[in-house]
Order: C-alpha cells, then structure tokens, then sequence
C-alpha cells in the first residue's frame, strides 16, 4: 500500500472510520507478523499470542501516529508493536536479546557514525539501512531491542530545529552519557522534566503535550527548544 493512501487511512480513522481502521490493520500485519517471527519466537510465547499482542500495539500506533511526522507509518509502528510485546514478555520475565540483534544494533551505530563523518551530518534511518544492506525497520527493531535510549533514533519530532540534535545525541550516548543524561533531566523544573519526558520517551506530539499540560502548542515549543539547549550544554 502506497504511502499517501496510508495517511489518508489514518486521517480517516482518527475521524472515527472503523472501516479505514481495520483496512490499516490488515495492511500492516504482515508487519506484525515480521516483528514476531524474526525478533520473539522461542521466547516463551506461541506465536498466535505474539500476534494478538503484537497487533494490540499495531492499533496504539494507528491511534497515535500524528500525520505531521515526517516518516513512514512502519517505521513509526515497529517501536510500538516490539514495545507492546515486551511489555508482555517482561511481566512473564521472558525477554532475551538475540545475538543477531545485538550485532545488528552495534552494526549500525557503527554505520551511523561513519556516515556522519562522509556526509557531514547525521544520517537517517533509511540510510544507515541502505548501507548494512537491511530494511529500515530491521535498524529500528535491533535499536529497540537492545535499548530504549537508541530507539529515539528513529522517533520523529514535529521539525523543530533544536529536538533532532538533541535525539541524535541521546541514541548514540554510551552508558556515562545515559547516567548523565538522567542526572540532567533530574535537575530539570517538574513541568520541563515532564515535556522533555513526554515529547522524547512517551512519544507524544507537541500538540499532544499542549493539550495534557493544558497550554499553547506555541508555549511547548519554546520550552522545549529552551530545555534542550539547556541539557546539551550540561551534557
């Protein structure tokens, strides 16, 4: 399915079409069915439960994917569907990290950080894929896998010039940068903490957060640029 006739199913779910909705599911759950055959089978559950709860974070990123992102809609979903089954397979203590994945993780952060210096920059998703030779969602998958903090790699914000810097920093931090990074947000105002937290790790639009902190989509990003400079100058 094309990627403008994907958006469009969103924007119509959002407005309450089921039928929109279970064609966007059934669209992408060969996706799901991918993210649970090459990333948890022998993990503890039978694969028709992989699904089912795989399918359960299908719906939470239809539901929450926020059409002014500029990505595609798997690449948004794959964090979502691992997340929701490793929720799971957390509360029945079954989550392992395969070596594959281990090796596809270090692989790429490899990879990011030779092409930054070839492009200048830092590259994306897509092509740090395009040179391991992998899908775009396999990077996702392996980042998500192996930690949380380098999945925000892959998390796209709203274009604020600020918030892509400080996501680069964050997915490529080692485990001094981390503890640092915690320290800092700790030292943060309970409402730039709260931001910082929702934006980056609850995934959440400005829009989104504007509307849970009960102020302008405008107010959330100054505070958010603000905050951001203010941490990359600590950290």
């Amino acid at each position: 399915m094309e990627t403008e006739q994907i958006r469009h199913l969103i924007s119509q779910s959002h407005q309450g079409d089921q039928k929109a909705r279970d064609e966007l599911v059934e669209a992408n759950l060969p996706l799901v069915h991918s993210i649970a055959r090459r990333r948890f089978l022998d993990r503890g559950l039978e694969y028709e439960d992989l699904l089912q709860i795989g399918s359960l974070g299908l719906l939470k990123a239809i539901n929450g994917f926020d059409l002014t992102y500029d990505v595609r809609f798997s690449t948004y979903a794959v964090p979502k569907i691992m997340g929701e089954i490793k929720q799971h397979l957390r509360q029945t203590s079954t989550l392992q990290v395969g070596r594959s994945t281990k090796k596809l993780a270090s692989d790429a952060l490899h990879a990011k950080d030779m092409l930054a210096q070839t492009l200048g920059r830092n590259p994306t998703i897509s092509e740090i894929a395009a040179h391991l030779e992998v899908e775009p969602e396999d990077v996702v998958c392996a980042f998500d896998a192996v930690s949380p903090v380098y999945s925000l790699q892959a998390r796209i914000t709203q274009g604020d010039e600020e918030a892509p810097e400080f996501q680069d920093f964050v997915a490529t931090s080692g485990g001094h940068e981390r503890f640092m990074l915690k320290h800092a947000l700790q030292n943060l105002a309970p409402d730039e903490r709260q931001i910082i937290l929702l934006r980056y790790f609850a995934e959440k639009s400005q829009s989104e957060v504007a509307r849970e902190l009960g102020v302008s989509q405008a107010q959330v990003s100054r505070k958010e640029a603000r905050i951001i400079r203010q941490l990359r100058h600590e950290l």
